[in-house]
Formats: C-alpha cells, structure tokens, sequence
C-alpha cells in the first residue's frame, strides 16, 4: 500500500494531522517511549542484578562467556572484584548501544532504508530482552541488544526529521514531544521493571522489558501506512557533499568531544548512583501517619519524570526569551554547568552526610538540576543534527551524533571504577570538573560554529 494512500476523507494519510503535527508521530512516539521502557527498565535492574546476584561466586561460572571478558578487562584495568567488573560491563553496554548506530544508520542510508532497519533493530531488541530472562545468556542477550539498538536508534529520530519539510517550525517543537515520549517509557520502566526485579525475581523484571518492546515493534507496524516514503527509495543518485557539507560534518564532529563528556558523567546515573541509593541514602519517607520505603530502582524514574514535569517550564522560558533565547550550540553549554552543578550538589550531600547515610532528599534536588541540564543538551543536539547535517546522509550522521553517548558511556564505566577507590566527595567533585569542563568548550566553539551550524 502506497504511504500516501487516501483515507476514507479522501486526505492522503501521511498529510493528516494530530494536534497540529502529522499524525504520524505520535505512533513515534508511543514505539519510543516502549522502546525506552525496555531499555531503561533493564538498564534500572542491570548493575544490581550483576551485583546481588549474577557474578556471586557461586553463579559467576553459569555464564557463557564471563570468564574470558573478567580476564580481558583485568588485562587492561588490573585485577577487579564484582563491582568493579559490573560497572566496566555496565559502561561497556551503555557506550557499545551507541556505537552501532552508525553502521544502523548505513545499512538504512544505502540497503534497507530507515523502516525495515527499524523493524529488526526492534524485533532483535526484544529477543534481547526476553534472553536475560536466562543467566547463561546474559553476555549474548547484551550483544544482540547493541545490535538491535544500533538499527533502531538512528533511524527512528530521523523519521521524526522527515514529517516535516525544510524550514518548517514544528520540527524543533516535534522533536521536544518525542523526547517526552522517551521519558515516559524510562518514567515507568524502573517502577514496572524495578519493582518486578526486585520484589518477585530478576528475570521477571528482563522479560517485563521484552513485551514493552514488542509493544513497540507492534505499534510501528501499525505506523507504516502513515510514514513518508524512505531516503533511500527516493533517492536516485548520491548528491556530492560539497564545501558546505563538509563544513558542517567537521563542525558536529568537534562537537562530539565535549558533549561526550557531558554522557560521560550523566550516565553515573545508572551506576555509581543507583550504588549510592542502595548502600548510602535513607530512602525512608515518614509524612504523619504515613511511613514507607522507597525502592532503590525507583530512583531511576526521578529523572523522566522531571523530563516531561519540567519541559513545559522549559520550552515556555525559551519562548518568552524572544530574540534573547540562546543559540543551540550555547544551550548545549547551559546543559553541560548545569549538570556540573547537579555533581556539586552530591558533594555537598557526601560532605554534609559525613559517612552516615543522606536523606533520599539530596537525590530529589541532584535529579531536578541533572534534568534540567539534559533537557538544555539533549533534545536540542537531535534536532541540530537533523538540520545541519547533508540529507542524504542524515541517518549516518545521527548514528555518527550518538558517538557521543558511545564515548560517554564507556567513559561512564571507566569512571565508575573509581567509585571503589576515592572517597565520596571526591569522586563528585571529580565528576563536576568533568561536565564544567564540557561546558567551557562547547562555550568556546559556540561563536565559529553558529555560522556553520546554521544555529
């Protein structure tokens, strides 16, 4: 069926409208925010699960694999206990999910085009998912995930790009909605997924996350009708690049350093902090007659849902700035302090705290200035991308843009090796200097880059 087939009105489908944008993207956004329930809600369970249960002694041996990837990291890093090789994992799947959607965003730029690399990057993640439900599998269950997410990711944000033709105002305001359908599925994963994992078995909480995912596959099934027709099936010669293009290639790559770093300290999140709930906060609530504790892994669902509390906020105050709003490049290093001062927030909990346990309240205060960080840094660079970036090769580019998260999240492990060695303070001071630093280089390149950018 053509995707521009008429509907009973007679209004080709892909044209129709819901609240002002194509209708379109709303099923892309409901198939990201369940692929971003499948992912944050393993994600919220994965160090723990390796910690409390995975690599004790006595089921370390069950997994295919381990032994030999324990004894190339201690080449590299030197002899490492549990912990210590759960965060290297943990920092290895988080940065490798982020490597392959280059070679996803290729094979949709010149083989299959963006819908089918979508549809097996979403049916791979769901065997993925449904693989951690057994211990044996767990390093190849890892695997295909990164595949599978490697497919997906690039191609479903440039689809958003495609509703829109060039100069259409929505887009920036379309990829903002999306991003709030990314935060609702990592809203409620940790809730579903954690409260599964920790309260009724592990592998509960992995196959909790493979049905969200296979509601995702489903709804983007559903969705095709209404999609544009893919870049690669209009294409009918490869545009040179040109000056311009290459201008912009290099001006996002120089990008990718700092923002890099930016991931690098964001992503202890799902480490170092999930660590610091379970072993040094006081998550006990007691409001009058009302006393309760809260779960380690609901701590991770802080962060989404202040994405779609605070975006509101956000986009408001950018539209009440006028011609005084920051540039794009100049939001991204707002994003960057700002998430140096949600780690300055830490140290001072660490510090205040003096080795006893800190109220779960120092979290809420981290959560809240770490989010309104991201919602400076992150969707802003995926709309960037897609509007600087040469057409004909947007899915690469996006795949080559989440380099950044790749490098971060590497990085992200590397230092959460650290966690083990430096005191608490310290290593959120460490982390603060990180991000600043980010910050003052996306400041730097901001005015070169604004003409390149079209910023």
């Amino acid at each position: 069926m053509s995707t521009l087939a008429p509907d009973l009105a007679g209004k080709p489908r892909a044209n129709r409208e819901f609240l002002g944008h194509p209708r379109a993207l709303a099923f892309l956004f409901a198939t990201e925010m369940w692929e971003r329930f499948s992912y944050y809600g393993m994600r919220a369970l994965l160090v723990l699960y390796m910690v409390k249960y995975l690599l004790l002694p006595e089921r370390a041996g069950n997994v295919a694999g381990l032994t030999s990837l324990q004894r190339a990291l201690e080449t590299v890093f030197g002899p490492l206990g549990a912990q210590a090789i759960a965060l290297q994992i943990f920092g290895f799947y988080t940065g490798l999910v982020y490597l392959t959607p280059i070679l996803g965003g290729l094979i949709a730029d010149r083989l299959l085009g963006q819908r089918r690399t979508i549809i097996l990057g979403a049916a791979l993640m769901a065997a993925g998912h449904f693989m951690m439900a057994f211990e044996q599998l767990f390093l190849l269950a890892l695997l295909t995930l990164i595949i599978g997410n490697g497919a997906f990711k690039p191609n479903i944000s440039t689809q958003v790009g495609s509703l829109y033709p060039p100069g259409d105002h929505r887009r920036d305001r379309a990829f903002c909605i999306f991003y709030v359908g990314i935060n609702l599925g990592a809203f409620f994963s940790p809730l579903v997924c954690g409260t599964l994992g920790e309260e009724f078995g592990w592998h509960y909480g992995f196959a909790a996350a493979g049905v969200g995912m296979t509601l995702g596959l489903i709804i983007y099934l559903l969705a095709t009708p209404m999609l544009p027709k893919d870049a690669l099936t209009r294409r009918t010669a490869v545009a040179p690049i040109g000056r311009r293009g290459w201008r912009t290639i290099f001006a996002l790559i120089a990008l990718l350093l700092p923002v890099s770093l930016f991931w690098a300290t964001y992503e202890q999140q799902g480490n170092t902090i999930a660590l610091w709930a379970d072993q040094a906060t006081d998550r006990h609530i007691n409001l009058l007659f009302f006393s309760a504790e809260i779960p380690v892994t609901w701590f991770q669902a802080f962060n989404p849902f202040m994405i779609f509390a605070f975006t509101p906020f956000v986009v408001a105050l950018w539209r009440t700035q006028g011609r005084h709003e920051p540039t794009t490049v100049t939001k991204l290093a707002i994003g960057s302090f700002l998430n140096a001062a949600s780690w300055l927030i830490m140290a001072l909990a660490a510090w205040h705290s003096g080795g006893v346990q800190a109220s779960w309240l120092w979290l809420l205060a981290f959560f809240a200035v770490i989010t309104v960080g991201e919602l400076y840094l992150s969707p802003n660079s995926l709309s960037l991308v897609t509007k600087a970036a040469p057409a004909h090769l947007l899915s690469m580019m996006m795949g080559v843009w989440f380099l950044t998260n790749f490098f971060g999240g590497i990085l992200a492990g590397y230092l959460g090796t650290f966690w083990s060695s430096m005191g608490r303070v310290e290593f959120f001071l460490m982390l603060a200097v990180i991000s600043a630093i980010a910050g003052v280089l996306i400041a730097i390149f901001a005015t070169p880059l604004r003409a390149v950018l079209r910023d």
